[in-house]
């Protein structure tokens, strides 16, 4: 068949026979696949100029976006069980290398400052300067994630960390260790990258034993770095605390390369329909990433609002805020008093080894709470079943437990505040209340990271970024100070006055935690974004959708076409529904505009006539 010409026709004997052309096209539009072809060649061009053009994006139209009830029994949700603990006990592994870094470093003070003639509290800044940088690479790598996948970010942020380690273990001055500690600090990604990936294979009903698992990884790595510097400290020169990161990481991240895939629904459903194009040619079905040019996904604007959102939702989601000022003060207040450590059990007498060795408690009370969370897991999940349309028992009732156990950080602080005088006073009684203390920080970290992981899914790892952040940055921040308010605070009893204020401030934070509990839905309602998720959730059929298709968070397909794509895959769902061969719609839509016109210009003609 010939193409007509890229006009209107010019009287109302060639528009009626181009109508009734068009509607024969339409009406055997199911006989043959070559009649399909021959209606999509001849159809009308979209109004316009005269001889215009179609342009490419109207061909970019026609393409068919992948959804996730397309390939779903594919994405990380169809996981086996095995698979998804498999690939979970990597990422705890990956996530205990991390918080690792950050606290075997201190057990090489010592050496440092006698190697290069600093003071052992300039010794400490290579400890800060890591902490403050990771809150801030936490906050940088998170975001990428999302576009990019976790694979290759978590690989990368690996791979630069154990690069870095090289220059401290190789050190030939100070200034060469803060450089490589900063670098290392700002290269990794942390455990917002990680706790992202639960979101990628669990529902948010289906997620909580997941993520009470990757916290303990988190919280555990910060003990294993004192208790392992023990040893190292009191038998290997210092570098070897740095030689121990970097064997331990390398090991990891080999881990990873092998036996981790990618997790991120939004890059695998690319995949997917990259490989259903190569087995079927002529199958015009993409992904949500290649619906957009690479260009314009990644032009400067799109890099700074990816760059950008951690922040953006830190500052202007109260969720977000709230939870991760809570979890981050709480933090740095078990920060500064495991800092005090050495001051404490140096009135006992502990040896190097026996110092790290007294770390061991805190662990012991992270392994409780842990257990600890299995029956209030359970009793949130039968909660969430019995009472499904309840907006508490969905979101409110994953903190309830922490209602019980936060008070264990005022307790367990005050506790140890005034059993850390030395002797005749035994130490056990310290490190009964140092367990206390651990309990409480595991149960801040786990509720808030559950709720986030819950109100934010795809882009928890965005949303957890900002607790992480608050979290390492508060920590480093109090890294140089923690000694001096040991030493300087109150006269003869300073430590118990230190361990008192202490107290004090955590006392408020706990009254946080309830107004949280209770305020929960009003602190949602003022959050757009996390509203947003919901509605697109409810919309997705009670599934946590992989992105939002329009927003300033998102530089997502959807943030530029995604509204466009959307429809249009709405519309082909409409027309196979309906029997209507999917990019017969064109014509369709074109002999209804046709008659529109028709109709009125014989209005037009009337008018005339009267």
């Amino acid at each position: 068949m010939t193409s007509q010409a890229a006009h209107f026709p010019s009287d109302d004997s060639q528009l009626a026979q181009t109508n009734a052309a068009a509607a024969v096209a339409v009406d055997n539009s199911d006989a043959s696949s070559n009649t399909k072809d021959d209606v999509v060649q001849n159809e009308i061009p979209p109004a316009g100029p005269l001889d215009e053009k179609p342009s490419p994006e109207d061909d970019e139209d026609d393409r068919i976006e992948i959804t996730e009830e397309d390939c779903a029994d594919e994405l990380g949700f169809a996981f086996s069980e095995t698979k998804k603990w498999t690939i979970l006990t990597i990422i705890f592994l990956v996530q205990v290398s991390m918080n690792f870094n950050t606290s075997l470093y201190s057990n090489g003070v010592k050496g440092i400052s006698e190697e290069f003639g600093v003071s052992q509290q300039g010794a400490r800044c290579g400890a800060m300067i890591f902490l403050v940088l990771y809150a801030f690479g936490c906050e940088l790598w998170a975001p990428w994630s999302e576009e990019f996948g976790r694979w290759p970010i978590l690989q990368l942020s690996l791979l630069l960390v154990n690069i870095w380690q090289l220059p401290v273990a190789l050190a030939p001055n100070f200034a060469s260790i803060m450089v490589g500690r900063a670098l290392g600090g700002l290269s990794s990604a942390g455990g917002s990258v990680t706790l992202g990936m639960i979101a990628d294979m669990w529902d948010s009903d289906k997620q909580q034993y997941a993520v009470a698992f990757v916290v303990f990884s988190s919280v555990g790595g910060s003990i294993l770095g004192p208790v392992i510097g023990g040893f190292s400290e009191a038998f290997l020169d210092w570098r070897w605390s740095i030689w121990i990161q970097l064997i331990f990481g390398g090991a990891v991240q080999i881990a990873h390369f092998f036996l981790v895939p990618e997790t991120r629904t939004t890059c695998m459903m690319d995949k997917i329909a990259k490989r259903r194009r190569k087995e079927n040619p002529g199958l015009n079905l993409w992904g949500p990433n290649e619906i957009t040019p690479f260009k314009e996904r990644f032009s400067a604007k799109e890099i700074l609002i990816t760059w950008g959102r951690p922040f953006k939702m830190f500052l202007t989601e109260p969720i977000v805020l709230t939870l991760s000022l809570l979890s981050g003060f709480s933090d740095a207040l078990i920060f500064m008093f495991i800092q005090s450590f050495a001051l404490v059990y140096e009135q006992w007498e502990f040896s190097t080894v026996a110092l790290g060795l007294s770390f061991i408690p805190i662990g012991i009370g992270y392994f409780t709470a842990w257990f600890s969370f299995i029956p209030a897991i359970r009793r949130n999940i039968k909660d969430r079943r019995d009472h499904p349309d309840d907006e508490r028992s969905q979101y409110e009732s994953r903190l309830w437990w922490l209602l019980w156990t936060a008070p264990c950080l005022p307790i367990g602080l005050i506790g140890f505040a005034w059993t850390s005088g030395g002797p005749p006073i035994h130490w056990v009684g310290s490190m009964v209340f140092a367990a206390i203390v651990g309990i409480a920080n595991y149960s801040i970290y786990m509720a808030t990271i559950d709720y986030m992981i819950c109100a934010y899914g795809p882009y928890s790892a965005s949303a957890t970024g900002g607790n992480g952040w608050s979290r390492d940055f508060l920590a480093g921040v109090l890294t140089l100070p923690a000694t001096p308010f040991y030493t300087n605070i109150g006269g003869q009893k300073h430590l118990q006055d230190a361990g008192t204020i202490l107290f004090c401030i955590s006392f408020v934070l706990v009254i946080a935690v309830y107004v949280i509990y209770f305020k929960g839905p009003v602190l949602r309602a003022r959050s757009p974004f996390a509203q947003q998720l919901n509605q697109a959730a409810q919309d997705n059929g009670g599934r946590r959708a992989s992105y939002i298709p329009s927003g300033s968070y998102s530089s997502n397909p959807g943030s530029r076409r995604g509204s466009r794509m959307g429809s249009r895959s709405a519309s082909f769902q409409r027309g196979r529904s309906s029997g209507v061969t999917p990019g017969m719609e064109h014509a369709q839509r074109r002999l209804a505009e046709l008659k529109v016109e028709q109709e009125a210009g014989q209005a037009g003609e009337a008018e005339k006539q009267v």
